[in-house]
């Protein structure tokens, strides 16, 4: 491929936006395909993970044109992934000066193209300020650089993309919706993996000028739309109650209560979903051979992608090593609910995982086993497995062994052990152990994990959240106690 070239003859790709969400995804591609990566961000710290032996990262800021004099030194092409929408004050001018330093200085380096990414909606329209601020920002790059092609998008579909989020967390905490006018206009989305291989593909794109491509998917569907089909591939079931009233201002602030959006954004998101997001001409199907997948297969692969991620979250490197829970009710990671704690032992990771490894049947759950055979009681009276399995083995276990009211779904002998519930419940849980060595000893996570469906899952949760502070605390602190004293028997 040609951008492979790129790195191989030691020009650069430059990425800004690489701890947003799509530049985030952005550079894991770029990554995989070992294109030679400059990311510029004003918290380098914040990419310091993401590095690999073909990334760079660079501090930088866009409205600061003193900071840009050096990043592009080397670069062939750059992608501008820039917007001030949670910004305060005059967020257009800021994204116009912002757009006016990157592309001046791109020039005087010499960069061959700036690949931007806008938003859809027809400019002869009265654009929301949000939408002609994505747009402007396009013609501010195209005003000072040769070469800019700019994709223009609807709403993107998938796992943690703020339209979708917005989406899922009205529906799963809302039976009944009371609509303003904006859930019935339409829209074309596009799902995050069909935007990435548009942005990914337009390296080798041969031009010689500047470019506009609107993309999105087959469907002109709306907002109610997504959201009844999110609720079906969730087994919701949802009304949507329509009103004529509802202004931008009392949208943003019912989104700010039921929603993790802050009224700053809602707000600005809500004012651009009174605009029609659709697609007017097909130049983007007829230059690129990306085919972008329907609306509801787009829904399917976001729910899945999540799975998959959080089936790869390592919570020890995803949350605060303190142990302490950030907030009442626990943290929040997609539509889950998460109790986390640290206990650190002096013992080695061996001995600290044997009380883990251990757990159930009749070693018992280490804290408060008369509730626990409580809760199985009341599984069974609801026709559930309740807890009478028991264990196959006492001292050994595998993956997808019966754990009283569990199943094992991961285990690492000596280092981490996660459990699915199999009780009923109004959603999934899991329960994950995770132990790791340290210089004074050992550290023991323990991770009580839960996925709601819908008001019912939550109510649930934060209903016997205060009986889980209790009984996961007193579990913690038994088996490290346990592990300490190297007894694992009650």
């Amino acid at each position: 491929m040609e951008n492979l070239s790129i790195g191989e003859s030691g020009k650069r790709t430059l990425l800004t936006g690489g701890t947003g969400y799509v530049g985030g995804r952005l550079l894991t591609l770029l990554q995989k395909q070992k294109v030679q990566v400059r990311c510029l961000t004003r918290r380098p710290e914040a990419l310091e993970d993401r590095r690999s032996a073909t990334t760079e990262i660079v501090a930088g800021d866009v409205l600061n044109r003193d900071s840009l004099k050096t990043v592009f030194d080397g670069v062939e092409t750059a992608y501008y992934l820039v917007h001030s929408m949670g910004a305060e004050g005059d967020f257009e001018e800021q994204d116009r000066i912002a757009a006016s330093n990157f592309a001046e200085a791109a020039t005087l380096a010499g960069v061959h193209r700036i690949i931007y990414l806008g938003g859809l909606g027809n400019p002869d329209h009265e654009l929301s300020k949000h939408l002609r601020s994505r747009q402007e920002t396009g013609d501010a790059l195209r005003a000072h650089h040769a070469q800019v092609i700019e994709f223009r998008a609807s709403i993107v579909i998938g796992s943690g993309s703020l339209s979708f989020e917005m989406i899922r967390a009205l529906v799963e905490r809302l039976p009944v919706m009371i609509c303003p006018r904006w859930v019935h206009v339409q829209a074309q989305p596009i799902a995050i993996e069909d935007l990435l291989a548009y942005l990914i593909a337009v390296l080798d794109f041969p031009t010689s000028g500047s470019q506009v491509f609107e993309i999105g998917g087959p469907d002109q569907v709306s907002y109610g739309q997504i959201m009844q089909e999110y609720a079906r591939q969730r087994g919701l079931t949802r009304w949507m109650i329509p009103v004529p009233f509802l202004t931008p201002y009392l949208s943003s602030l019912w989104l700010g209560l039921v929603t993790p959006l802050y009224a700053r954004v809602g707000r600005k998101l809500v004012e651009s979903l009174r605009n029609p997001t659709l697609i007017s001409n097909n130049l983007a199907a007829t230059s690129f051979a990306v085919r972008p997948r329907t609306f509801r297969e787009a829904i399917a692969r976001a729910i899945l992608n999540e799975d998959c991620e959080f089936a790869a979250t390592r919570w020890s490197d995803a949350l605060s090593s303190a142990g302490e829970v950030r907030s009442w009710g626990g943290s929040r990671f997609g539509s889950r609910l998460v109790d986390s704690r640290t206990s650190l032992v002096s013992v080695p990771a061996e001995q600290a995982f044997g009380p883990i490894r251990q757990i159930g049947g009749r070693t018992g759950w280490y804290y408060g086993n008369w509730l626990w055979t409580v809760r199985g009681f009341i599984d069974l009276l609801v026709g559930g497995v309740g807890v009478r399995r028991g264990r196959r083995d006492e001292q050994t276990l595998r993956v997808g062994d019966s754990l009283d009211f569990w199943r094992v779904e991961l285990y690492e002998p000596g280092r981490r052990l996660r459990l699915y519930a199999e009780m009923k419940v109004p959603g999934r849980a899991w329960l994950e152990f995770e132990v790791t060595p340290t210089h004074e000893g050992s550290t023991i996570r323990q991770t009580a994990i839960f996925d709601p469906l819908g008001l019912l899952g939550i109510l649930y949760w934060y209903g016997i959240y205060p009986l889980h502070q209790c009984v996961f605390a007193g579990m913690l602190r038994n088996i490290s106690l346990a592990a300490e004293t190297a007894d694992a028997s009650h």
